[in-house]
């Protein structure tokens, strides 16, 4: 048979569609005609190690989940009680700090002293971070805390009289500093 032609598309007799593609039934009927190649597969996904890791916790985790969402009305029910004694303990945390909020009397002078708190501890990051890459340095305060760590303890908490002066002058500090109650 002749082939049949048009401008755009044209078929030999020789080719028969296979799921969308033409295939090629005889070499004479490829010779007359451009010859291709066949398609290759896609490449496999290349995952890196991480990817993988990644995926497989994942996995897990999904696992895990699920069994611990099957086992029941039990889980559930712990699950619901810690999620109720968090919120109380949160809402009573916030409802005691709104209190002593509203007791502060100067809260121009609170609010920029909490700045001003932030902004020494930022700085002083940036000062032990400076202090930590120079050479011998953080050795030598090593060993200084190490040094007077040790003369605290034997001079404060090893005999019982010492321990019970230590406790009195902290008792006392505190007395000073929020006041006498």
């Amino acid at each position: 048979m002749a082939s049949t032609t048009s401008p755009s598309l044209s078929l030999s007799s020789s080719s028969t569609f296979v799921d969308g593609k033409t295939t090629r039934q005889s070499a004479a009927a490829a010779s007359s005609q451009c010859v291709t190649l066949p398609t290759l597969p896609p490449p496999p996904a290349v995952q890196s190690r991480a990817a993988k890791t990644t995926a497989y916790c994942r996995k897990i985790a999904r696992n895990v989940a699920a069994l611990a969402t099957s086992t029941g009305e039990v889980a559930t029910a712990e699950a619901t009680t810690a999620e109720t004694s968090t919120t109380e303990i949160s809402s009573e945390l916030v409802q005691k700090i709104q209190e002593a909020w509203d007791k502060v009397d100067d809260k121009y002078a609170v609010s920029s002293l909490g700045v001003a708190a932030v902004v020494l501890l930022w700085s002083s990051t940036g000062v032990i971070s400076a202090i930590d890459r120079l050479p011998l340095i953080p050795g030598v305060f090593e060993l200084v805390g190490i040094g007077y760590t040790g003369w605290f303890a034997y001079k404060n908490l090893i005999f019982k009289p010492d321990r019970e002066a230590l406790i009195t002058k902290i008792k006392d500090l505190y007395k000073d500093v929020i006041g006498s109650s």
